[in-house]
């Protein structure tokens, strides 16, 4: 059989012969090469949103910092004796505003309540309430929202001026009022007011994402073969227009824990012998100049706590976000 020498150097048959040749070579070279590209899960095959997301937040060090430090404080609120075995309640008027000493890190508020006890114990208030209310709203809100954002016309109009309406309202003067006739001392009327004027936010924000979603191709092919609008919904459009609501929702946790602080600190939120940060802040101020310590520790653990649900908000979105990347 006749043979030719390629420019490279390498010899190659002209017939059946040396094509066969050819495609082993070939076939051995796409053996050879990695066998994942960029953006690709370990079976070769592209990740999706979500794994690409999870991908990207493994590697981030703001979400590493910001989730240990919520795993903390979620241990801390399920199993506060773990670190505190004090009781929150009980008090000594004669160590009133002492400070530090052993066994009790933090000192003394000016009821003689052990700080370090109630800091930690201040922490379960904080999460419960945090974690219903932004639950609650973002059910609500996407449920309302995506419902008007798929089928519009006049459901979304009525919608859209609702929302506007809730937007008006200031919501620590509408907490002042709403929360001053309620006389149950318990975290559910807070997050009942929580989630009465948080859910437009997340409204709009689903409205928009599920009008963006609902006109892509993929949508539309479903539409055309036949599929209902149950199944539009939650089987095309809602895994794809979750993103936003999420981000959203995880920002505003951290939003709600400091609210509630801040009605429990006017005092229409939580009200004593509930153990809230609010609370403390409220009845340590006074005493600003005599026991800073008392005014200190729940402050610092309130900041600690919102920034860090911030932060993780934060690393959340730009992990779910292509435009980012």
């Amino acid at each position: 059989m006749p043979e030719r020498r390629e420019p490279g150097g390498a010899i190659a048959g002209t017939g059946m012969g040396g094509a066969m040749d050819l495609a082993a070579s070939e076939a051995e070279t796409l053996e050879n090469r990695p066998s994942r590209p960029d953006g690709a899960g370990p079976s070769g095959k592209p990740r999706s949103l979500w794994s690409d997301a999870w991908h990207d937040l493994r590697r981030n060090p703001v979400f590493i910092i910001s989730g240990l430090v919520i795993c903390f404080l979620v241990v801390i609120s399920l199993w506060p004796s773990l670190i505190a075995s004090g009781n929150p309640l009980k008090c000594d008027l004669a160590k009133a505003q002492e400070g530090s000493q052993p066994g009790h890190p933090f000192g003394y508020d000016g009821q003689g309540c052990d700080v370090y006890t109630r800091t930690v114990y201040g922490a379960r208030t904080s999460v419960v309430v945090g974690v219903c209310a932004t639950l609650g709203v973002a059910i609500l809100g996407s449920v309302l929202g995506g419902l008007a954002g798929f089928f519009g016309g006049m459901w979304d109009s009525v919608l859209s001026r609702i929302t506007d309406i809730f937007f008006a309202i200031p919501v620590v003067l509408g907490g002042l009022v709403l929360l001053s006739v309620v006389t149950s001392n318990s975290v559910w009327p807070v997050i009942g007011f929580m989630v009465l004027l948080g859910w437009p936010q997340i409204s709009r924000i689903a409205r928009g994402s599920v009008i963006t979603v609902k006109q892509n191709d993929y949508v539309q092919a479903a539409r055309a073969l036949g599929s209902s609008n149950s199944r539009l919904l939650l089987r095309h459009i809602a895994p794809n227009a979750v993103a936003p609501v999420i981000v959203v929702a995880t920002i505003a946790l951290g939003t709600y824990i400091a609210l509630e602080a801040t009605l429990s600190y006017l005092g229409v939120g939580l009200k004593p012998p509930s153990v809230s940060w609010g609370i403390d802040i409220s009845a340590a101020s006074p005493y600003i100049r005599n026991a800073p310590h008392a005014l200190l520790w729940p402050s610092g653990a309130l900041a600690i706590t919102v920034l860090a649900f911030i932060m993780l908000g934060d690393a959340v979105r730009d992990a779910l976000d292509p435009k980012l990347r």
